[in-house]
């Protein structure tokens, strides 16, 4: 379990599945997650079966994402393998109602500690589709650094990465 000053990021258990297609199901929370093509019940069900395959593989995820004050999970993130680039990629998204807190800096902090000091990574790199420019602030905050456009999960995207010695500095 990772903790920041709000919120409490713990591995996904199958209890977790129906408020996660909730939550992604919103059409404003998944515009930048590929819409309904990717943010259905099957391939939710899908996606959180890889979370839990990846966290028993790699001891990390994505996860849940609960905040503290109630204890309601409000969210997801985590760190996860891209695809088949042999990349792992940081990745988050909230309930419209926890947009604009700081929340998705806050969580990717933590995961790049995490990730560059307690899983050994050399590098992580982040995506987001073309125009998610709340994503790619919180990429340059975070100290990651554009390198291309390139094309995940069907979608054309910016691609971001920062390694283990520009993150410690």
């Amino acid at each position: 379990m990772i903790e920041t000053t709000r919120l409490l990021i713990r591995p996904f258990t199958p209890d977790d599945l129906d408020e996660l297609i909730e939550m992604r199901s919103d059409p404003e929370v998944n515009k930048y997650l590929g819409g309904t093509r990717l943010q259905n019940a099957g391939a939710i069900t899908k996606r959180i079966r890889a979370y839990m395959a990846a966290q028993e593989k790699y001891g990390f995820s994505a996860c849940a994402v609960i905040w503290k004050e109630t204890g309601q999970m409000i969210g997801w993130g985590g760190l996860m393998p891209l695809e088949d680039s042999g990349e792992f990629e940081v990745g988050y998204g909230f309930m419209k109602e926890y947009w604009g807190l700081g929340l998705g800096t806050e969580m990717t902090r933590a995961w790049l500690e995490y990730g560059f000091e307690k899983a050994g990574l050399e590098r992580i790199v982040a995506i987001a589709i073309h125009g998610n420019d709340a994503s790619t602030h919180i990429m340059e905050k975070v100290g990651m650094k554009y390198e291309k456009d390139a094309r995940h999960y069907g979608e054309d995207c910016v691609f971001y990465a920062i390694t283990r010695e520009e993150f410690l500095r």
